[in-house]
């Protein structure tokens, strides 16, 4: 076993690695740039006091990046600095609708593209009363190739691949009640 540097902790990634690394390094990484509106002195001594907290009283060796930035923010904020940590910043994740093309495109191999077009629009709108961030419908080119029995694109494909499109366009357009919903077609 390697015996660590007394200002020393082994740090695990978001990866699984373990890197033993000075806490000091550690605190310039995860402030970056705001170093320069903070007193360093002050960090410093921040940086030592959470060090001095994981091993002395805790009594642990190695901890993670995540936890070690949340008691450097909780100890800065004691000094009387005003600090966001990285959970301040981070925007939820949106909120994603999927329909697969080529799902609907099986489902409607017997009325072809009359019945498609008829569940495609009935797609649009069961997505939209979830009230999502992004309507996402994926598998273009196969439901396209599924829909004109292609098993090569052509230029017949690339016309339905438009008219598909521009279908969902105008679908979104009129059933879509916020402006900050998008639509992502693949």
């Amino acid at each position: 076993m390697i015996l660590l540097r007394h200002d020393c902790l082994v740090f695990k990634t978001s990866d699984g690695d373990s890197i033993p690394c000075s806490a000091e390094q550690v605190t310039l990484e995860i402030i970056g740039d705001a170093i320069a509106q903070l007193d360093e002195q002050t960090v410093k001594q921040a940086s030592a006091a959470v060090l001095h907290y994981f091993k002395a009283e805790l009594g642990k060796t190695s901890v993670t990046v995540g936890e070690f930035s949340t008691a450097l923010e909780h100890a800065l904020r004691s000094l009387g600095l005003n600090v966001q940590g990285p959970s301040a910043t981070t925007a939820p994740a949106p909120r994603v609708v999927r329909s697969d093309l080529s799902h609907l495109a099986h489902e409607s191999d017997q009325g072809f593209e009359l019945i498609f077009f008829s569940r495609l629009r009935s797609a649009m709108q069961q997505g939209l009363e979830q009230s999502p961030d992004i309507v996402h419908f994926r598998g273009l080119r196969p439901c396209v190739k599924r829909l004109l029995g292609a098993q090569r694109w052509t230029q017949g494909c690339q016309s339905l691949n438009d008219q598909i499109v521009d279908y969902l366009r105008t679908c979104f357009d009129n059933e879509r009640r916020s402006s900050a919903c998008a639509l992502v077609v693949c």
